[in-house]
């Protein structure tokens, strides 16, 4: 997958984040956080080891509340487990 893609992937996680309402503070928090990670990865600003583990941990945390934003999240943890991220 080029960069173009993971770019296009990360822009449908991003709207699909900004399409979730009904959270409580807790999950609008980590809410945030992951769109501060996916932010740095659009802008090449760096990634962490804990994007990877925060994206597995909402995969857990959200796949029966929005399996949408799960799949997505799912797919760019593979992308980045796969680049060696």
């Amino acid at each position: 997958m080029n960069e173009k893609q993971i770019d296009s992937l990360l822009e449908k996680v991003r709207a699909e984040l900004q399409q979730i309402d009904h959270v409580d503070q807790d999950e609008r928090e980590f809410l945030l956080d992951l769109e501060q990670d996916i932010h740095a990865l659009l802008d090449r600003t760096g990634a962490t080891p804990s994007i990877l583990d925060r994206f597995q941990r909402a995969v857990e945390k959200f796949e029966i509340k929005y399996p949408t934003l799960t799949t997505l999240l799912s797919e760019v943890s593979t992308i980045l487990s796969n680049a060696g991220i």
